[in-house]
């Protein structure tokens, strides 16, 4: 992994009036001493000396159980709500299979890969993190992507998100970052928003979260659907096989409709209009049997891969890109059913990162281990039992036999008198050497203390990486959200600190964040632990518009159509959108429909009022000449087109609907993007042209991010 440069720990710095001291890990303290505050201490009253570290086997090692003050805090963090999820609240779940490509006994004895086509159950929960049960779809936020397999040897849960790094480097500090972000104790507001003082404040002092900023203020955070999202395991794992040798392993999810997200202008349009927009998505997909699947990928390396690679493999806000270490595909998954019920399914199934069957096992990242331990306390507090188990979403559909029982709400336990091991009566389960879970035997050693690895210490050249990898309509739509989130910050001294941290990731950006946001002077770059690498090349990977899906496939059209609509060209594009694979909405002045030009009448899905073209993907205007002077006086209709026209959209349009693209002062900027319907010979082309989805040569003229 990579190495860097010894520094003497206990180095102080001040930035912008917060007096700091630094670890050996490159991560910040404040302490009581040099603040002149209280000493932190435990509930029970004992003074802490690090809550930035918990307690490991040397650097790099594993997390201790006897670690009391990482317990005491994920104890209280985990049982801190009821009844819904602290983080990931507002989910959206959905059943379906997971099928191996091709057995991987090479790397892994895990049974759920060691036969060729063989299909699993699985169910999938999406989640926002911030927002309540009640929050819209379209907050700017990380994605939950929680996949349960119930696999013969148990369930695997792997639950991440849909971006591959995290905040934290250390889960002590979980709940110090879900605090901030979420809403103030004081007001209970902002709700499912980042944009506030608390969070940027968080942030400023916690460098080690300035990759995962990047990630979170692109378009990664707003995506169009879950269909269109990637997913990652975010942690390194280790594939151990029947010989006991180990291959470590990163999971990626990657869609197979490719990747989508919508601009911010979009999704505050789109929660206003539909605030189940994703949840409506995915329920309409499956339910009209166009089921999403995702392709599981693996990168996969060793120990020397490891400590050859810049970074270490350990650290959970660090990748390594595909362009250095090409993921391999060994899998799909597919969603074809929804839940019965969404409170039995959705709302009570429980996800746990220590679930994995034998052949997968844990690295030593420190994340990763807090989870492990975290996960089964968040359980008994939200679901009330140690007997969750028992619902029907959580329990496994291989055999499964144990000696507990009792407890609330208990629905099986032991029969008959034995209810223990080892016994003389011949009864009950008893351990397996051969077919149990048995961790790889890595040799451990160093100190027993509260560490953060030396090699943890480098917080920004992967942020400017990620940064230098987005076209630039994408590093346009991050410094637009940086500017939008930090106005909202009411401190300037916060706003002045993250634009510090801004200087090392791209002077470029910095200055464009800071002139937005009226900073007159400049500040003086953070304090770096291990200064920016430039060497670092872009990775298109990391970019939406580069790995673009360039076909319509699983999207939606939206026909703005009227009484008198030519019968022919609406019939042709709906034969053309449904060979794509795409889908066609209707949307009428009247959401009884219309009579179209040969005497048939169509039923709208929508009205114009009741559905906006941020809805849609792409749209088209046939209106008849007999109609467009009233639709003009619509102001929805208006807008309609407008924002279409703003959002970079293809537009198609029949001659009749001209004087409403000159209402809605586009018809004098019509570009590529806005294709003539002369006739319903022009449908194909027109739909052709939609798996581009987007016009972002228009993007600059619209200034609308």
């Amino acid at each position: 992994m990579a190495k860097t440069s010894k520094r003497s720990a206990g180095h102080t710095s001040t930035v912008h009036d917060q007096k700091l001291t630094r670890g050996e890990g490159g991560e910040l303290h404040q302490t009581a001493e040099d603040l002149g505050l209280e000493v932190m201490t435990t509930a029970q009253g004992g003074p802490v000396a690090d809550d930035q570290n918990s307690l490991k086997i040397g650097p790099r090692g594993p997390v201790l159980m006897e670690d009391f003050h990482f317990r005491e805090k994920m104890f209280h963090f985990d049982h801190e709500r009821i009844p819904e999820r602290v983080v990931h609240a507002r989910g959206y779940g959905a059943h379906g299979f997971f099928e191996t490509y091709k057995s991987l006994s090479k790397y892994t004895r895990a049974d759920l890969f060691q036969r060729e086509g063989e299909r699993t159950p699985a169910f999938v929960r999406f989640s926002t993190v911030a927002g309540s049960k009640g929050s819209f779809d379209l907050a700017r936020d990380v994605r939950g992507f929680a996949v349960k397999i119930y696999t013969k040897e148990g369930n695997w849960d792997l639950v991440g998100n849909n971006i591959p790094v995290f905040f934290i480097q250390d889960a002590i500090k979980f709940p110090d970052v879900i605090h901030a972000v979420k809403e103030d104790p004081d007001s209970a507001f902002p709700q499912a928003q980042s944009a506030h003082d608390t969070f940027w404040d968080f942030i400023s002092l916690t460098p080690e979260s300035m990759h995962m900023v990047m990630w979170q203020m692109s378009d990664r955070t707003i995506p169009r659907s879950f269909r269109f999202m990637e997913g990652f395991g975010v942690h390194t794992f280790r594939l151990v096989n029947a010989k006991n040798e180990s291959t470590f392993v990163k999971f990626h999810w990657k869609p197979k409709l490719g990747l989508q997200s919508v601009l911010w202008n979009e999704a505050v349009k789109i929660n206003g209009a539909d605030p189940d927009f994703h949840r409506r998505d995915l329920w309409t997909a499956i339910q009209s049997g166009n089921f999403p699947e995702w392709e599981l990928q693996v990168q996969l390396f060793d120990q020397a891969f490891a400590d050859g690679f810049d970074f270490d493999i350990l650290d959970p806000t660090k990748i390594i890109p595909e362009e250095v270490l090409p993921p391999i595909a060994i899998g799909r998954l597919v969603l074809d059913r929804m839940p019965d019920n969404f409170f039995a399914e959705t709302e009570q199934v429980a996800f746990m990162t220590q679930n994995v069957p034998p052949g997968i096992d844990f690295s030593n990242d420190p994340l990763l281990q807090g989870r492990n331990f975290s996960y089964l306390d968040t359980q008994l507090k939200r679901l009330g039992s140690p007997n969750f188990t028992h619902l029907p979403i959580n329990a496994p559909k291989c055999p499964f036999a144990h000696f507990q029982q009792d407890g609330h709400m208990a629905m099986r336990n032991p029969v008959g008198r034995i209810n223990y091991q080892p016994n003389s009566f011949g009864e009950g389960p008893r351990e397996s050497p051969s077919r149990g879970f048995v961790p790889f035997p890595e040799a451990e050693e160093g100190a027993k203390a509260r560490f953060r690895a030396e090699s943890f210490a480098d917080h920004y050249s992967q942020a400017r990486q990620f940064f230098i990898s987005q076209t630039r309509g994408e590093q346009h739509h991050i410094a637009n959200a940086l500017t939008f989130e930090l106005s909202k910050c009411k401190l300037p001294v916060i706003r002045e600190r993250v634009v510090s941290h801004l200087l090392n990731i791209d002077e470029g950006l910095a200055n464009r964040v800071a002139a937005a946001l009226g900073i007159k002077t400049m500040p003086e770059p953070a304090d770096a632990a291990v200064p920016t690498r430039q060497d670092l090349p872009p990775s298109p990977a990391l970019s939406i518009v580069e790995r673009g899906p360039k076909r319509f496939e699983g999207r939606k059209l939206g026909i703005l159509i009227t009484d008198g609509t030519d019968a022919a060209v609406l019939k042709a594009l709906q034969a053309a959108v449904t060979k794509a694979g795409a889908v066609v909405e209707l949307i009428a002045p009247k959401v009884g429909g219309a009579t179209l030009s040969d005497g048939s009448f169509v039923e709208a899905d929508q009205m114009i009022d009741g559905g906006p073209s941020v809805l849609y993907d792409a749209v088209a205007l046939l209106p008849s000449e007999a109609e467009i002077d009233a639709l003009v006086q619509e102001s929805t209709a208006r807008d309609f087109v407008a924002d279409a026209f703003a959002h970079c959209k293809f537009i198609g349009y029949v001659t009749a609907a001209e004087p409403l693209l000159a209402k809605a002062a586009v018809l004098d900027s019509l570009d590529e993007g806005c294709i003539k319907l002369d006739g319903a010979k022009d449908a194909t082309g027109f739909v052709g042209e939609l798996g581009q989805l987007r016009v972002w040569a228009r993007e600059p003229t619209v200034k609308m991010n």
